[in-house]
């Protein structure tokens, strides 16, 4: 397991969520492998030092979990390697992947939303975020928007940085115009900003739907990734590639 560790990269925040190696392992441990995770970046771990690594230990599949705002695993030499990755956030090279389907996990949440009588919703979320989803985030709320009317239509917020812990009194200012009823976005800082920086209850005057929930979230509603199935079909992807004796770049 290949994973971005860079000093001070915006995507360390904690208001991110990633794929557990203890979720890959279990499933590993089922088809008779282990697994071993190795940290780019730190103690001045290069893509070509790793890369040479791996080919000495006899390291023949791995999963790369991008971590960092400069996707440094997209440097490493795949020609010996089968390969698979999480989600779009490696966008090259090509590698398959595992994700959840985020278009319909918005379209759900935006569905629930719309039932229980919200009709401002907005979305709050860096443009990392939307990438690693492959724009299903910005794609799920463009297309609501189109079946709605117009006075209902609340402008998308992307951040002005990846890391959203800077982003305060930019979402206070779209959040102040646009006044949506309902918001979807991060469990961390969000609600402090609408409950001390606007004085607004959550969810008595605004409700809020995190984009991206845990187990541990249960103060909250949210779209639940299901990672651990994530995890389960990218170790089960890379088994069907090493079983096939297929390395490198897919076609």
């Amino acid at each position: 397991v290949v994973r971005d560790d860079l000093e001070e990269d915006d995507l360390h925040d904690p208001a991110y969520q990633y794929v557990s190696t203890n979720d890959i392992r279990q499933r590993a441990g089922h088809h008779g492998y282990a697994v071993e995770e190795f940290l780019l970046g730190r103690n001045g771990l290069s893509p070509a030092r790793l890369t040479a690594i791996l080919r000495a230990r006899g390291v023949e599949g791995l999963i790369v979990s991008p971590q960092s705002s400069r996707v440094i695993g997209s440097e490493l030499d795949y020609r010996a390697f089968a390969a698979v990755t999480f989600g779009y956030g490696l966008q090259s090279p090509a590698l398959h992947r595992a994700s959840t389907n985020m278009m319909q996990g918005l379209l759900t949440a935006i569905g629930e939303l719309t039932r229980r009588g919200y009709r401002r919703i907005g979305l709050a979320i860096t443009r990392w975020i939307d990438a690693r989803a492959d724009h299903a985030y910005s794609g799920a709320l463009l297309y609501h928007q189109q079946a709605i009317a117009p006075r209902n239509r609340v402008p998308l917020l992307f951040f002005a940085e990846n890391n959203p812990a800077r982003g305060r009194e930019m979402f206070l200012t779209w959040a102040a115009k646009h006044r949506p009823d309902a918001v979807i976005s991060f469990h961390t800082y969000v609600p402090e900003w609408l409950t001390s920086g606007l004085g607004r209850r959550i969810p008595e005057d605004v409700g809020l739907v995190v984009h991206d929930w845990t187990e541990q979230m249960t103060a909250f509603a949210g779209i639940h990734h299901r990672r651990a199935a994530v995890a389960a079909a990218a170790v089960d992807l890379l088994v069907t590639q090493l079983m096939h004796n297929e390395r490198g770049i897919p076609e």
